[in-house]
């Protein structure tokens, strides 16, 4: 089809690639030299036609020929550039000797406002810049929800722990039971701080009374002095008591001593009758 044809339909009827705006009328074309929609920029109303694409940084020129129309699959014929620019002019030039000089003249405005770009594009990425995020309100909203949801269920946990701790205390599982090592070291741990608690309230502010090393030895002589007066058969002081001690036998003393050890070994209890009062009362066996 000739390419006067493709244009006239393209132009008046309908294009895909048009971009009709109030500054003009635009093509959106990937294969467009210059991006404005006119009868020599427009990539499908020529058979022979040339531009320059970029791929992840790297420059292609891209030519068509009229030998190559019936083949889409090779229709155009890819060319990499090389990084330098003026080495990229000299590619240029050579491949498209003999083409418009108007194209060419485009293709290599093409190729320096690339290269503009470009240095630009890595300037920007070696800038520290703050990245500026939308959040959208949505997003922000579910994000909260599911935010208490997550604490509500942590409360949760905790509640059930700290009662599973409580039943473990209790006995409420008898004594043979699978319980994580951690969480059973901690609730030893808390028994035992615990006690030492309880022994540290315990041991203050508790008054003792404690039976005295010599109570034995006076209870003893209070025998002794009990069994005295009773073997002399009167009620007298202790200095007559003291008279009468030189002037008895031996054997007496002996038998005295032998009595005295015999009247120290009978038993003595002690009862409790009121607990209130505190008194005691001795009663001889």
């Amino acid at each position: 089809m000739s390419d006067d044809v493709i244009w006239h339909c393209i132009r008046h009827n309908h294009c895909s690639f048009m971009a009709k705006i109030t500054t003009g009328i635009f093509c959106r074309n990937p294969y467009n030299a210059t991006g404005i929609c006119n009868r020599s920029s427009c990539p499908l109303a020529n058979s022979r036609y040339a531009t320059i694409r970029d791929h992840d940084g790297v420059f292609y020129l891209y030519m068509k020929t009229a030998e190559r129309a019936h083949l889409p699959k090779t229709l155009w014929e890819r060319v990499k550039l090389p990084r330098n620019y003026e080495k990229a002019m000299d590619v240029i030039n050579k491949h498209l000797e003999f083409w418009p000089k108007l194209l060419v003249h485009k293709i290599k405005q093409r190729l320096t406002k690339m290269t503009q770009y470009r240095i630009r594009m890595r300037k920007l990425q070696l800038k520290v810049r703050e990245k500026v995020m939308t959040m959208p309100r949505k997003q922000t909203q579910r994000d909260l929800r599911r935010l208490e949801k997550a604490e509500k269920a942590a409360q949760l946990e905790k509640n059930i722990e700290s009662e599973l701790k409580e039943r473990l205390k209790k006995g409420v599982y008898g004594d043979i039971y699978n319980v994580p090592f951690k969480e059973f070291d901690e609730v030893l741990d808390m028994e035992r701080d615990e006690v030492v608690l309880e022994e540290e309230d315990e041991e203050e502010g508790v008054v003792e009374y404690v039976e005295g090393d010599d109570m034995e030895e006076m209870d003893h002589m209070d025998d002794m002095e009990d069994f005295e007066g009773l073997s002399d058969g009167g009620t007298d002081g202790d200095d007559h008591l003291d008279e009468q001690v030189p002037k008895k036998p031996k054997g007496s003393g002996s038998n005295l001593k032998q009595n005295a050890g015999k009247r120290s070994r009978k038993v003595m209890t002690e009862v409790e009758q009121d607990e209130e009062t505190n008194s005691r009362q001795r009663m001889r066996m």
